[in-house]
């Protein structure tokens, strides 16, 4: 708590520099022995899925150590895991600047950055560096910007990162990539999923394999990626990525710009879509809740929804870095006082209700 308090003081300094900036200034100190670990370890939290031990089920989702460059200490700050990417083949600069847009009033952000990467060589050597220490790191795979085969992209991603990765989130639902939505289509998905599955399992080792959805798709369009991740046999699957929508934006500045909008203003949406594909892929199937994730409330509403494990970004742009383990605490309180003995035991409770919730956009 005193390191949000902390922050929340040290705010009005910070959100005084440019987004990127200081974007790239926490990726420096998270680089730094100033990340102390700060390992959950109730057992509570702790989660076996997709064959790995979860000491927390409260993750860094992808977008935020794009090159693998602070890993170890974001795991410090108390995640359960960390994402890293999006990742692209080869190393690109993205969309013109400015491209990344605070939304303080909503405790949200519009980010149109198209997948700006250093290149599959660039984090797998760091990722090569790091292999044997403790810690749960996915890679979040995306395509080129002007690439003549974007599918091809994501396979030449699980052949190069299937020795250092501990799972795989194929990113098809970023909107900054003109098209790349489209590969959310049933027989794109269809084609992307079973090449994808077939180079995995070609791997010599196992890495899990999931998918990363949109929040702005419709209940048909849902429940055809429903049918065809379910056919093709992967194991899991991410909801939701950023919106194009503007559900209940109150700032005026820079609410209308270009981009994907996350945050607080992304809960409600991206919850109900979640707990509407939990419906659609039954029990078994593993599914990440992200989307508006800035407190213990809102992580145990994921959880009820449907989510397995949860992740979170924006949050912690306007929360701090002192969030997972207040959000850790509040699920360890929670669970007692439910008298629920893990996760798993609450995982879904509320789909059903937030399933019938109206979206509001």
């Amino acid at each position: 708590m005193m390191l949000e308090r902390l922050y929340e003081l040290a705010r009005g300094p910070v959100f005084a520099l440019d987004p990127e900036l200081m974007h790239r200034l926490a990726i420096g100190v998270l680089r730094t022995p100033l990340a102390r670990r700060n390992t959950p370890t109730d057992e509570r939290l702790k989660r076996k899925i997709l064959g790995l031990d979860f000491p927390t089920p409260v993750g860094m989702a992808g977008g935020f150590d794009k090159n693998g460059e602070a890993v170890d200490g974001l795991l410090g700050l108390g995640f359960g895991f960390v994402e890293a990417g999006t990742v692209t083949p080869l190393p690109q600069v993205g969309n013109p600047k400015p491209r990344l847009f605070r939304l303080p009033e909503d405790s949200a952000l519009i980010n149109r950055l198209g997948f700006n990467s250093g290149g599959f060589d660039v984090l797998h050597r760091r990722l090569l560096a790091r292999r044997g220490k403790p810690g749960i790191v996915g890679v979040n795979l995306g395509a080129n910007r002007d690439s003549a085969d974007r599918t091809a992209d994501y396979i030449a991603g699980i052949a190069a990162f299937a020795d250092v990765a501990d799972y795989f989130a194929i990113n098809i639902s970023s909107p900054n990539t003109v098209g790349l939505r489209d590969l959310q289509a049933a027989e794109a998905l269809r084609e992307l999923l079973t090449r994808a599955k077939a180079a995995r399992d070609a791997a010599p080792r196992r890495v899990p394999l999931l998918v990363k959805l949109a929040p702005d798709l419709s209940d048909g369009e849902l429940a055809g990626i429903a049918e065809t991740v379910v056919e093709a046999g992967i194991d899991g699957a991410i909801v939701s990525n950023t919106t194009t929508a503007r559900p209940e934006i109150r700032a005026k500045r820079h609410a209308g710009e270009k981009g994907g909008l996350s945050g607080k203003p992304l809960f409600h949406l991206s919850t109900i879509k979640l707990a509407r594909f939990r419906q659609l892929v039954g029990r078994d199937f593993v599914l990440i809740g992200v989307g508006g994730v800035d407190s213990g409330e809102a992580a145990w509403a994921k959880f009820a929804a449907g989510a397995d494990l949860v992740q979170l970004y924006t949050g912690l742009i306007y929360r701090g870095p002192g969030l997972p383990a207040t959000i850790n605490r509040y699920l360890v309180k929670r669970l007692a006082r439910e008298g629920a003995k893990s996760i798993a035991d609450i995982v879904g409770m509320r789909a059903a209700q937030w399933a019938d919730e109206e979206e509001l956009v």
